[in-house]
């Protein structure tokens, strides 16, 4: 298995559950900080106990997010999440994962062939210009149980408590408007009022971390189990990006140990991941056009929280 972030983590797992034995490769040093919402919505407690980890995710003493507001330049809206969610790094998570699996190798080039792929993102063919890409940094500040959602200038930044008395904010931007702003998050988060207005309060505690560029895409391979962003990127505003992560991961896990095609493995992850992919894209061409922001007042709210999320019971 190749990648130890959530997907191959979940992947090599989950292997070993169904009776398999596993080797993961990983050619960076873990833990460490990843641009991530750093959200995990309700579905993924079930996922976190199957994996074991679930426990040490409550005594971290995640933050509960209780609601979620958007920002657009002209509307904003609040709405009461159906069941409270968490707040919880990345860094953390990788950590309670791998430590989950008994041989992790730390080697810069794995060997060819591996059964599940879960080694991230692939650039995009996006021409330089139009291509989008990712930043994160903690702070330290007041936190409140909303995570907030700021659209603004073809741009996206989420705002929420995590661990340890935290605030992850997280964003994405075009190549272009970074550009205008010399690829500094600073300098972006000031030019939209109301997110700095909520940032002001809050010192920056990390350097920023940045990725991309960001494809909005879906693979697939005869061969083998790709898993995590290396089978699907789905849009960061979501919330739904660790969910799929592991629901993909342990998908392949499975279907790795048990030996069955790769083509079982992705008709059980689009049942799974086909909706919330095609809800987001919609959703994302009607930000890019401005009409997200006319239509917020009409659109209940709870309708963006259910149907992006991904179906988490095709692992069961």
């Amino acid at each position: 298995m190749i990648g130890g972030g959530p997907a191959g983590s979940a992947a090599a797992i989950t292997a070993v559950q169904c009776g398999a034995s596993t080797v993961l490769y990983e050619q960076s040093r873990f833990p460490r900080h990843k641009v991530c919402g750093e959200y995990l919505s309700p579905e993924i407690v079930p996922l976190l106990a199957g994996l074991g980890v679930l426990d040490g995710v409550t005594a971290a003493n995640p933050h509960r997010l209780v609601a979620l507001k958007l920002h657009f330049p002209r509307n904003s809206k609040t709405v009461r999440l159906p069941e409270s969610a968490w707040g919880f790094s990345r860094y953390a998570l990788d950590a309670l994962l791998l430590g989950r699996v008994a041989d992790v190798r730390q080697e810069r080039r794995a060997p060819a062939g591996g059964d599940v792929v879960a080694t991230g993102r692939r650039a995009s063919n996006v021409p330089r210009g139009n291509r989008e890409f990712g930043f994160k940094a903690h702070f330290r500040g007041p936190k409140t149980d909303t995570i907030e959602l700021f659209f603004f200038d073809g741009c996206y930044t989420g705002v929420n408590g995590i661990e340890d008395g935290l605030t992850n904010v997280c964003g994405l931007g075009p190549e272009s408007v970074l550009a205008r702003y010399g690829f500094q998050p600073d300098e972006l988060i000031r030019a939209f009022p109301a997110l700095c207005e909520r940032v002001a309060p809050l010192e920056r505690v990390m350097d920023w971390h940045t990725t991309g560029p960001l494809a909005y895409v879906q693979r697939d391979s005869p061969e083998r189990y790709l898993a995590g962003d290396a089978l699907s990127f789905i849009d960061p505003f979501t919330g739904s990006g660790i969910l799929s992560a592991l629901i993909s991961g342990m998908s392949a896990g499975r279907s790795a140990a048990l030996g069955e095609p790769p083509g079982k493995h992705y008709r059980r992850c689009e049942r799974a991941l086909r909706r919330p992919f095609l809800v987001s894209s919609l959703i994302r061409a009607s930000i890019r056009s401005g009409l997200a922001d006319l239509a917020l007042p009409l659109v209940p709210g709870s309708w963006l929280v259910r149907w992006t999320r991904p179906r988490a019971s095709v692992v069961d």
